[in-house]
């Protein structure tokens, strides 16, 4: 609902309507523009459909994630970081080249890495390590990680290669 009235600038007033709706009013020179809002109980809306918040959704999502990195060793855990963040690499390059890329893709992978990370960190501390001797163990991982290609450029190479090898074939 939205409603339009023009008053004078000096008698200009913020009211709140009776009605089961919360407004929002304001004023500008004079004019007051009054738009009704229903009220929200959480800061998630609720659809009429799903009556459950979305937060609940997301949150058993995330769940189910973290138990599928805790199920893992913890050498898949650094190798997996270490494809993640060659893709992160990959889609900067994309974005800075201006080629077409999913922005949510950042977000995505830069959390998928800091779970992972978590989960790392807690198995330190079970195994008594420090935050110091943490920090000095992660140093000298990232020194000897081994630079190679991310899985995504692998497949993307891998395609080029059999393309070629199919116009090989056709030519020959």
């Amino acid at each position: 609902m939205l409603s339009l009235s023009v008053a004078p600038p000096s008698t200009a007033t913020f009211r709140r309507n009776p009605t089961p709706f919360t407004s929002r009013n304001s004023t500008f020179n004079g004019i007051r523009i009054a738009q009704a809002f229903p009220t929200r109980s959480t800061p998630c809306s609720r659809s009429i459909r799903n009556p459950r918040p979305l937060s609940v959704v997301m949150m058993a999502k995330r769940e189910e994630e973290l138990k599928e990195i805790r199920a893992k060793t913890t050498e898949e855990i650094n190798e997996e970081i270490i494809d993640l963040k060659g893709e992160l690499f990959m889609l900067r390059l994309n974005r800075s080249a201006r080629n077409e890329f999913k922005s949510s893709e950042f977000r995505r992978m830069r959390k998928r890495v800091a779970r992972m990370l978590t989960v790392r960190r807690e198995r330190e501390l079970v195994e008594g390590i420090n935050k110091r001797i943490s920090r000095k163990l992660d140093r000298q991982w990232k020194k000897s990680i081994v630079v190679r290609p991310p899985p995504s450029l692998k497949k993307l190479q891998e395609e080029e290669a059999a393309e070629r090898a199919a116009e090989a074939e056709k030519s020959a």
